[in-house]
């Protein structure tokens, strides 16, 4: 054994899966938490040269600690090369001080992570002023993945010949490459953001979905009010049915209830976060970018 995959207890199934399609074996790291909240961690006692830890960071404040904690665990057991698997990479959307002392909180953390792995691998993270995840997290390996493709033959499947929308001009790279993989007709809206929970959209201007099958396509759903208005204003225009399809099931408490009660019918997502929603699984492509790592 060169390669061990490392996880948590609530993250069974999604390492397994990874494990697997990738070949290799996978361990659980031991918790146990003390009546004053501090974590303590057990490793497996000797470790292969090769490690990767899996851990999706969506609620992510405490798992930055755990991630500290056992990268260093890590290297004291003799692992000597630490991959990363985040599918959902956190505290990217703040990349810039907008108002004078805010914390860049991409920068920060991306400088963290950089400090306890040699690669990180993730899929569709927040990125939007920068070029590339190397510039986020500065690690010698740093890949980004897309869910993009894997919705897109998902929609094919259900809704062969759908619209693909995006709520906002930040979706427009994952609907774009998602209709690119089988041809989808596709459009954008336009998102003016008051709040966390206050949005309005307009649709774009001229577009036919009268009749249509409508999948709003976008890296996260989170509240549900943009998908959900979105929604509205689709079925309000004529659309045929409107659905949801997302990389990242952030989804607060009600923000199902709120899309369905907006008309949305199914609503896909991605394994990266453990969700009722998940319809397809990222595994097969993060055990494709772990062989390009070992293969350096």
């Amino acid at each position: 054994m060169n390669t061990l995959v490392l996880h948590f207890d609530d993250e069974t199934q999604e390492a397994e899966r990874l494990a697997r399609a990738a070949g290799v074996e996978c361990a659980v790291i031991e918790r146990h938490r003390f009546p004053d909240d501090e974590l303590h961690l057990r490793l497996p006692a000797n470790l292969p040269a090769r490690v990767i830890i899996y851990r999706s960071l969506h609620r992510p404040n405490e798992k930055l600690l755990e991630l500290l904690l056992v990268a260093r665990t890590a290297g004291r057991l003799g692992a000597q090369h630490l991959t990363l698997v985040a599918p959902y990479l956190a505290y990217m959307r703040q990349d810039a001080e907008f108002t004078p002392g805010e914390a860049i909180s991409q920068r920060v953390v991306g400088e963290f992570l950089a400090g306890l792995f040699d690669a990180v691998i993730t899929v569709d993270p927040h990125l939007h002023r920068v070029s590339s995840l190397a510039e986020a997290v500065p690690v010698a390996h740093a890949l980004a993945l897309s869910g993009a493709p894997l919705l897109a033959d998902l929609v094919a499947s259900h809704r062969p010949g759908a619209l693909l929308l995006g709520p906002d001009a930040e979706s427009a790279q994952w609907v774009e490459l998602a209709a690119a993989r089988h041809g989808f007709d596709f459009s954008v809206c336009r998102k003016t953001r008051h709040g966390d929970r206050d949005v309005a959209i307009v649709l774009p201007e001229g577009l036919a979905v009268a009749g249509r099958s409508v999948v709003l396509l976008d890296d996260v759903a989170s509240s549900g009010h943009t998908l959900a208005q979105a929604a509205r204003l689709l079925l309000a225009a004529g659309a045929a049915s409107v659905d949801a399809a997302v990389t990242h099931a952030l989804f607060a408490p009600g923000a199902l209830a709120l899309m369905k009660d907006a008309g949305v019918g199914e609503v896909w997502s991605t394994d990266c976060i453990i969700h009722p929603s998940n319809a397809v699984s990222v595994a097969p492509e993060l055990a494709a970018a772990l062989r390009t790592i070992t293969s350096h």
